[in-house]
């Protein structure tokens, strides 16, 4: 067949993952085209990957391509649907209460974030629902969200006139000469990802007073089109604050204020003074453990909390107080894997509280605080069957200390011995936002630490590791979060500079992400957050640092208790 020089055709295809092709005039936004197949989907769609590059649903289709639509449902989808709400919320509230200064703090495991207020009084639930019926009638009104680049030095002076102090401080480090803002009512900001086109799109939100502020309640992913009933957290809302104070004290609250600190060469006294507050919490639990005499310390918390240090700075600070826990490996107690449970999809499901042989550890566990031998057994990973272990005999007054996923759990040990428990929750509650309309997510900072060390430990890459996030995640929401509120104390292992420290390990390792890759949209936008950071030099850290445990060089690597 002959070659031929033809004139491009007006229409260009799309091609979607069923198989299903769609055709359109060249030129027009991916949203024109993706509202012919909306209803096919089981969550609304407010972004598309084109060619595996993720994009608003304004991006003009000129060429023919292939296209993934991103739904609620989705990680993606759920970041964008939340950050244009939060937009949405910031020019809402600027509208109302223009002297008064608005703050997105932190997330809530039912569906939303957290909202502090200053310069005024809280916001009464008159206030609240002035707030929501002035949100609710612009998406009523279905105004368009205004996208464009501006010159970082315009930018600088528009939110100079606004008085956005954190807004300066963080853009004044910008490598690029440009910012995107976006725009409604006149007012512009910068949020830090893609958007919805317009306030239409955000039809499922509630606010909600609590403890001083409120919450702007959202959807969560397997419910994409419902808002779940709000619930009362009094003890991760107390971690946060703590947290707060400690920024305070540092005089670091938000990345832009880190960044004039490494630039100062205050790296050291940041460095310094987080760790010192991170020591005087666990040497404060290790003496409330003493003072009430608790014979099991249940440790527990999502992946790449730091569990693995936080337990064992708690050990050496026992031992200081002449205290020395046994440690009990839960792992151990695993039922033989013919007996594994299944999951939905059939698939045996470790993660599972039915995985543990819950009987023999209720006995086991009574026996050694009676102070009676017990012949322990020992899993042997190779052949899934337990098998005999070692005699333990603890001495008189010696508590149990367990780490493990389900330790927050009540079912793992019998309600006789529950006033026996101390129980401590650990997680990453990282507070250090970007400034205070944009929020840094503690998943994201749990991810870049696991990806940090899984590469030097295991040998994965970061594409194997994002891969394999998402499972990770179902399990964490299943069977840690709800529990979390059950807890005596709740320990952050969030340190103000860490991100700055792990910038420089982590980088590389996401560059690797091959474009063709599933994992790439993921590990471009971390490359894209990670952006706003100053490198630290890790040489500083101490040895028996948090972050260590994931940088390398953790002098409680290998550190065991003592067993006579």
């Amino acid at each position: 067949m002959p070659i031929t020089i033809v004139q491009p055709s007006p229409n260009v295809e799309l091609h979607l993952p069923d198989g299903r092709t769609l055709s359109g005039i060249r030129g027009v936004q991916v949203g024109e085209f993706l509202q012919k197949v909306k209803d096919d989907f089981g969550a609304p769609i407010v972004a598309a990957i084109i060619n595996n590059e993720i994009h608003e649903l304004t991006y003009p289709i000129k060429t023919e391509a292939h296209c993934i639509p991103v739904t609620t449902d989705t990680a993606d989808g759920a970041r964008i649907y939340r950050r244009s709400l939060v937009f949405l919320l910031e020019m809402a509230f600027s509208e109302l209460f223009p002297d008064a200064k608005l703050t997105i703090d932190h997330s809530v495991s039912s569906g939303g974030f957290y909202c502090q207020v200053s310069g005024r009084e809280a916001l009464t639930s008159t206030d609240l629902e002035a707030l929501k019926s002035h949100m609710q009638k612009a998406v009523d009104e279905n105004h368009l969200f205004d996208r464009k680049q501006v010159p970082i030095q315009d930018a600088l002076e528009y939110f100079k006139k606004l008085g956005y102090e954190d807004k300066i401080r963080l853009f004044s480090h910008r490598q690029k000469d440009y910012l995107t803002l976006y725009s409604l009512g006149g007012r512009m900001d910068y949020m830090h990802g893609y958007m919805v086109p317009s306030t239409g799109y955000l039809r499922w939100f509630d606010l909600k007073p609590i403890n001083g502020g409120f919450t702007l309640q959202f959807p969560r992913r397997h419910a994409p089109t419902t808002i779940e009933a709000s619930l009362d957290y009094p003890k991760l809302l107390n971690t946060f604050r703590q947290y707060g104070d400690w920024l305070t004290r540092l005089n670091i609250d938000n990345v832009g204020a880190l960044n004039d600190a490494i630039k100062d060469g205050r790296a050291d006294e940041i460095i310094l003074v987080s760790e010192a507050l991170h020591e005087q919490n666990v040497a404060d639990i290790a003496q409330q453990i003493a003072q009430e005499n608790s014979r099991i310390i249940l440790i527990a918390g999502p992946s790449s909390s730091g569990k693995t240090t936080t337990s064992r700075r708690l050990a050496v600070q026992l031992l200081a107080r002449g205290i020395s826990p046994f440690p009990l490996e839960l792992d151990n107690y695993f039922v033989d894997r013919a007996r594994t449970p299944l999951d939905a999809d059939g698939n045996s499901d470790f993660e599972s509280l039915e995985t543990l042989d819950l009987k023999r550890f209720a006995q086991d566990i009574e026996k050694l605080l009676r102070g009676e031998e017990v012949q322990m057994p020992r899993y042997n990973f190779k052949v899934g069957m337990s098998e005999a272990g070692d005699s333990i005999q603890l001495k008189d007054g010696q508590p149990i200390i367990l780490e493990g996923i389900h330790g927050m759990n009540p079912r793992l040990i019998p309600d006789r011995l529950s006033d026996s428990a101390f129980r401590i929750y650990v997680s990453a509650l990282t507070q250090l936002n970007l400034d205070r309309h944009n929020r840094v997510s503690t998943t994201d900072t749990r991810l870049i630490r696991r990806i940090v060390r899984d590469a030097r430990e295991r040998g994965y890459s970061a594409a194997q590791t994002i891969a394999r996030w998402e499972s990770v995640r179902h399990g964490e929401k299943t069977h840690i979060f709800p529990y979390q509120e059950n807890a005596d104390v709740m320990f952050n292992s969030a340190l103000a500079y860490e991100l700055a420290a792990l910038k420089p390990l982590v980088e590389p390792l996401l560059r690797q992400v091959s474009h063709r890759a599933l994992e790439f949209i993921e590990a471009r936008r971390l490359l894209a957050f990670l952006e706003w950071f100053l490198p630290l030099d890790m040489t500083h850290i101490p040895a028996n640092s948090i972050v260590r445990e994931f940088l390398g060089g953790s002098s409680l690597k290998d550190f065991k208790i003592w067993r006579n």
